[in-house]
């Protein structure tokens, strides 16, 4: 058997590799973490701890909206602030995460790597050779290939304006559109969201999406449906979005949040014969590729389930029982759970509404108004609803929530869901009350 320097080599530092690069180290494996930006990747440098940084005040924001006469006066973001806090917040991150490595007994390896064959990375000039390879190098930015893409910016740049614009475009909308549309439009910002279909959100239930967009038009933020943007021109006083027949916007700053794409070039993936698609890499069961010691973790994958961070721990955490011996069953998904932060929250697990209603003899849906639960009203909660899935048993099969509070209310019902309680383990969960989870867990017992 080749002596190689590593175990297991894991190309990318973010959770698709950190969350069980760390324990797999700790196990006794040599393990090394390959990663040319940040340490943690996407999430906590550029993604979901910045975000929710940024939006911390919009939630106080609408609060104090739904209270007033209670308290008086009105809210007001300070933009350049906020960016700062949220930098404070997340700077010491990248730092924290790679300490928790090399303590457990990672080798870090900063640079760029690219695989020469089937067990070699080389990293600036340097080979490594490891039995067991993982790729875990995410998503990154799409942008939209029409004249004049190179004046448009990407999440990456909107979360570090120290400055906000005084009109903002965002093209597309899914999560990040809605999200940073939210953001803006609550510190000041004329928004305009340019739809390329007349659906937001399509993997949401949609008559909660419609009325999350509903609220950001009383707001101002402008939706132009079905857009077709054809181009971004420079103009003296800004930009122009070219889009639909000859019709044009002036704006002063323009998001592209098109969607995201899988890093699969320049990792000599070609190379090493590992196949890939243009929505990610190709994986087996065992999220193994077709080269059979060559793997992959993390939003890069080829998949159905959701490219979010809990997936990518749970595959991390997988690969790391697969190689330290613990398992040799193939991966078996829980249901993940997702929102997007608007504001209200929409999130949901499991079995949704929509499928639900086609066979409504196998299931029972359960509706339920936000307003009528007494402890939404404490904070003056008017708008919203959740949907529970229920099979014959009453088990809980899904939940869809659009709420102040959705995303907590679906992480508490989470294990009702995946472990399948019947109805007298529900009732031996006995929640701190009052509190968000009583609410949300009353209601399926």
């Amino acid at each position: 058997m080749k002596n190689f320097d590593f175990d297991v080599i894991y190309l990318g530092g973010g959770h698709g590799s950190f969350d069980g690069a760390g324990p797999l180290a700790a196990s006794g494996k040599k393990v090394a973490v390959i990663e040319s930006g940040l340490w943690g990747g996407t999430c906590p440098n550029r993604g979901c701890n910045a975000k929710i940084t940024l939006d911390e005040p919009v939630v106080l924001q609408r609060e104090v909206e739904r209270m007033q006469g209670i308290v008086n006066g009105q809210v007001k973001i300070n933009w350049s602030e906020l960016v700062a806090h949220k930098q404070e917040v997340i700077q010491k991150l990248p730092d924290q995460i790679s300490g928790k490595l090399a303590a457990a007994g990672v080798k870090l390896i900063q640079g760029t790597g690219q695989l020469q064959d089937r067990h070699t990375i080389e990293v600036d000039g340097q080979q490594y050779t490891a039995e067991k390879i993982v790729i875990a190098t995410g998503l990154r930015p799409n942008r939209l290939n029409v004249p004049g893409r190179e004046l448009v910016h990407d999440s990456d740049d909107f979360m570090k304006l120290t400055e906000l614009p005084a009109r903002l475009a965002i093209i597309g909308s899914g999560y990040i559109s809605l999200e940073f549309a939210t953001m803006a439009n609550a510190a000041g910002s004329q928004v305009t969201v340019f739809m390329h279909h007349d659906t937001a959100l399509r993997s949401f239930y949609q008559p909660f999406v419609k009325q999350v967009l509903r609220d950001l038009e009383k707001r101002g933020v402008i939706f132009v449906k079905n857009a077709a943007v054809q181009a971004f021109v420079p103009t003296s006083n800004g930009l122009t979005v070219k889009f639909g027949k000859d019709q044009s916007k002036e704006v002063d700053w323009i998001l592209d949040a098109t969607g995201r794409i899988p890093n699969v070039e320049h990792l000599g993936l070609d190379a090493a014969g590992v196949k890939y698609t243009k929505k990610g890499i190709t994986v087996d069961g065992f999220l193994r590729t077709n080269i059979d010691n060559i793997y992959a973790s993390g939003d890069v994958i080829d998949k159905i389930q959701p490219k979010l961070t809990p997936t990518a721990t749970f595959e991390s955490y997988y690969l790391y029982q697969l190689f330290s011996g613990q398992t040799t069953q193939p991966i078996s998904y829980p249901a993940i759970p997702s929102t997007v932060y608007t504001s209200p929250r929409i999130a949901k697990v499991g079995l949704s509404p929509t499928a639900a209603e086609q066979d409504t003899e196998k299931f029972e849906i359960v509706h339920n108004q936000i307003a009528a639960d007494w402890y939404r009203q404490v904070d003056r909660q008017s708008a919203g609803e959740s949907i529970l899935v229920f099979d014959r048993q009453h088990h809980l099969l899904g939940a869809t929530e659009f709420s102040e509070q959705a995303e907590d209310a679906i992480n508490t019902l989470l294990p009702a869901v995946v472990f399948h309680y019947d109805q007298q383990q529900m009732w031996q969960l006995a929640h701190i009350f009052p509190s968000i989870s009583a609410s949300a867990w009353h209601k399926i017992r």
